[in-house]
């Protein structure tokens, strides 16, 4: 939250000086010089037992006036310090060089390509290099990347009604994860490097930390296109994509709000809990005043492989999940099912290259499940337990026969099955890339634990691929009864980024 003191500081210029949001109650037309600190008041001697207070950092606007303001930042840390010479690692000369570089740039390339890795952070991505996942290209990382251990996502409203603001935090954001998934630290200074009475440029839980695989995938929900009421905060209602739609009530939901829905939401996978956590937090700390949580969940032992070269994970039913799922290795056929395509949507054609995000937090009823026979739980799932092959015979990956019957001329693999349900030739072909978690989240207060699946389906339409078969599904899967949704979403997943732009480009233009 901060000091009262620091509310008005913003890190990567997301907030200009003097600009005003209604909720914090600050007096609209207020000059630029009130919301910075003087310079004299930071360089004053600080009295014993009190906390140094934070100096604000001005909004970079001019190479001229960036190189002052940096001088006088230095002047103020070296008369506090008292040694007269480097201040926590930073010469006078860095600091100098650092804002020269911008000067004469746009907003977006200034704000990119001033993010230059220093030396120590170079060396601190070059000894966990090959953990490195490239983030530019057609496509955002993160969806067919081989998927990692652990996820942290994290869904944000939009508290700004001003279009100006949202592009300095995607462009914030993307400065800040094109650095993170090389396995630096954000922003310009990072962690240590900057000026000392000023809050780090970076919190630092992922110092010393490899990349571990880190991607970050950005999307943007209906809400932040028209609203609840129907209001256009931003301009963007002709924009809105037809397929980014309300998720319909299914039969078994029990959907708390404050798990549900977002104007913008964040995945962050890696193989270190802590680097994903690391993405989150300093994107969330970036946009501070622009944007605010409005739920997050932290996920473990993926439940789905993406690559062929991935085994196949177990849920906490304790049976194999994702067998059938889309690979990354079949072109084509993502193609078909998960990328949109320039047909799909004229007047959104700027979503092309993009995908479309499912997200449902999946309560699962395991105390039920753990009393139940190992005979009735294959039943239900269609699938033996230990070798995930299909109940019709073979192995795993063997083509499950829904016309072979057994005992009493019942199908082997059950009606209701879970398998059957979700195999697409019952539903018209259609397929997803599934990228779930599990996780637990404690208990319940009544001693059971608060654990399942965080359910991530990446699909081109959810109204033709997710919809028609959760509703299905909800009302004959024999699983049901041990499940209770309590999270949804849907979101657009922004195209990928190109070298020198910005999320911002494709979503505002």
């Amino acid at each position: 939250m901060g000091l009262p003191s620091q509310r008005r500081w913003r890190p990567y210029c997301v907030r200009s000086a003097g600009a005003g949001v209604a909720h914090q109650g600050r007096r609209a037309g207020r000059s630029a010089h009130h919301s910075l600190r003087r310079t004299a008041d930071a360089a004053r001697p600080v009295p014993r037992r009190r906390r140094v207070r934070a100096v604000h950092r001005p909004h970079r606007r001019s190479g001229e006036g960036t190189v002052r303001r940096r001088e006088r930042a230095l002047g103020a840390a070296v008369a506090a310090d008292g040694s007269g010479g480097v201040v926590s690692g930073i010469t006078r000369r860095q600091l100098l060089v650092g804002g020269a570089g911008v000067a004469g740039m746009g907003a977006a390339g200034a704000l990119v390509a001033s993010m230059v890795p220093r030396d120590d952070r170079e060396a601190s991505a070059n000894s966990g290099g090959q953990s490195v996942v490239p983030f530019h290209g057609v496509h955002q990382a993160g969806i067919t990347t081989p998927a990692q251990d652990r996820l942290y996502f994290a869904a944000f409203d939009v508290i700004s009604d001003d279009r100006s603001e949202l592009r300095r935090v995607l462009d914030a954001w993307t400065a800040a994860a094109l650095q993170m998934v090389a396995g630096q630290e954000a922003g310009e200074f990072g962690a240590v490097g900057g000026p000392y009475p000023a809050p780090p440029d970076d919190t630092g839980e992922a110092l010393g930390l490899p990349a571990a695989h880190l991607t970050i995938t950005v999307g943007v929900g209906r809400s932040l296109f028209v609203d609840a009421d129907g209001h256009d905060r931003f301009g963007l209602a002709d924009r809105l994509p037809e397929a980014l739609i309300d998720l319909p009530h299914f039969p078994t939901d029990n959907l708390d709000p404050g798990r549900s829905g977002g104007d913008l939401c964040v995945q962050a996978c890696a193989d270190d809990p802590q680097v994903a956590f690391h993405a989150v937090r300093n994107l969330a700390r970036i946009g501070f005043g622009v944007v605010s949580l409005r739920w997050s969940q932290l996920g473990f032992g993926r439940t789905s492989s993406t690559s062929s070269a991935q085994v196949t994970p177990r849920n906490l039913f304790g049976f194999k999940d994702g067998t059938a799922n889309l690979m990354a290795e079949e072109t084509d056929e993502l193609d078909r099912h998960v990328w949109v395509q320039p047909s799909d949507d004229p007047a959104a054609d700027w979503l092309v290259g993009g995908s479309y995000l499912v997200a449902r937090r999946i309560n699962m009823h395991i105390e039920t499940w753990d009393r139940t026979s190992l005979q009735e739980q294959e039943n239900i799932v269609g699938r033996t337990k230990g070798s995930g092959a299909p109940m019709s015979g073979g192995d795993e990956f063997t083509p499950p026969d829904f016309a072979v019957s057994g005992r009493g001329g019942l199908p082997l693999v059950a009606e209701g099955s879970h398998l059957r349900l979700a195999h697409p030739s019952m539903n018209s072909g259609v397929r997803m890339l599934r990228r779930g978690y599990n996780f637990t989240d404690g208990s319940d207060g009544l001693g059971r634990l608060d654990a399942g699946l965080f359910f991530i389906a990446y699909v081109r339409d959810a109204r033709t691929q997710f919809v028609p078969m959760q509703a299905n599904m909800a009302r004959n899967d024999l699983m049901a009864e041990y499940l209770e949704h309590t999270g949804s979403a849907l979101f657009a997943v922004l195209p990928g980024v190109p070298e020198g732009r910005s999320y911002a480009d494709a979503l505002l233009g």
